[in-house]
């Protein structure tokens, strides 16, 4: 549980512009989990499931198709972001998915509620990941797999090089970590785990990536950055940390409209991935 009255930090980027979550679905997000969940799945039916950083709920609700049976319990802490996946659940027929407000320091559910418990790119952006995790383990069944993903930012790799994109790199990462997340959490999840006091072999590790080379998810991925240096809270940071002028944002935003139209334009990062059995 989190300390009385302790003040975590933020999430910086925020949920006004995160059309690029909807790309995100459990196939290629959490590929690494799905042969484990649908042996769980045969084993017992009506299993359950509980998705910590839910966001807009494409992961929660593709996730929960591979449980027909089972429950799926999507959990975080924007009320707003939270109605939008409701309402995409209740669009494709998810009817297996719920969602509900809270923390993932103080989950509001007992000590070994869940079989299943995921998170998708949530721990880089917190202060105390190791906590964190700690939370994520209390709520997990014994006999249960906690599933973690999170990027390696240091590994962001794209093309063509535009100048202003190599500028706005150096900016994600400062920003990133003046608020308090993790730029290489990914290789750190085993780490983290055991100091969350797993043992090492109750732990597997792999490596997956995002790769957006298609237009639709070039377009996508290239105006949220683009809105996001603009308007957002990441530009703001960097302008109260001295990193950029306004001027210089705008040309990091026209540079990710620009790749976004580009033919040949790619973009790829690498991502931790384990699997705790607790």
């Amino acid at each position: 549980m989190a300390e009385s009255g302790k003040q975590h930090n933020t999430y910086l980027p925020g949920h006004k512009d995160v059309k690029h979550h909807e790309l995100r679905t459990a196939e290629n997000c959490a590929a690494y989990l799905l042969p484990t969940l649908q042996m769980m799945a045969e084993e017992k039916p009506k299993l359950t499931l509980l998705d910590v950083g839910a966001g807009s709920g494409t992961i929660s609700t593709s996730l929960a198709r591979y449980m027909p049976h089972g429950q799926v319990a999507g959990v975080d802490l924007s009320e707003d972001i939270l109605r939008s996946a409701a309402q995409h659940a209740e669009q494709i027929g998810a009817k297996n998915c719920h969602f509900q407000t809270g923390s993932v320091y103080q989950l509001p559910f007992p000590d070994g509620t869940f079989d299943v418990v995921h998170t998708h790119q949530m721990l880089c952006h917190l202060d105390s990941p190791v906590e964190a995790l700690t939370e994520l383990l209390r709520v997990t069944k014994r006999g249960g797999v906690v599933a973690v993903r999170e990027t390696d930012m240091r590994t962001w790799s794209f093309w063509p090089m535009l100048p202003a994109l190599e500028r706005f790199f150096k900016i994600q990462l400062a920003t990133h970590e003046a608020a308090g997340g993790t730029n290489a959490a990914g290789p750190q999840l085993i780490s983290w785990a055991l100091k969350a006091g797993v043992k090492r072999d109750q732990v597997t590790m792999t490596q997956g990536s995002w790769c957006y080379s298609e237009p639709v998810e070039k377009q996508i991925w290239g105006t949220s950055w683009a809105q996001r240096v603009r308007t957002g809270e990441v530009g703001k940071k960097a302008l109260a940390m001295g990193l950029a002028k306004k001027e210089d944002l705008e040309e990091m935003a026209q540079a990710w409209e620009e790749w976004a139209q580009t033919e040949d334009a790619c973009f790829a990062c690498l991502h931790g991935e384990i699997l705790v059995r607790k």
